[in-house]
């Protein structure tokens, strides 16, 4: 069972919430979006959003500069 995480194939995790996926990713980026399937996920909802099994997220950092 797998998931597809920025085009890459990762072992799926059933109960896994985005923020325990952000946390075993090794994201540690300050700001970062979230898309499942195609779908926003707002980052108030990271903690309770979990995915299905062959879901395809992406997880991209923001960078800020000026």
């Amino acid at each position: 069972m797998t998931i597809e995480v920025n085009g890459k194939e990762v072992e799926f995790v059933e109960g896994e919430t985005i923020s325990q996926l952000i946390k075993r990713m090794n994201f540690v980026f300050p700001l970062i979006v979230v898309k499942i399937d195609g779908q926003l996920v707002k980052k108030p909802a990271f903690e309770s959003t979990k995915f299905l099994d062959g879901a395809s997220i992406q997880i991209i950092h923001l960078i800020s500069g000026g």
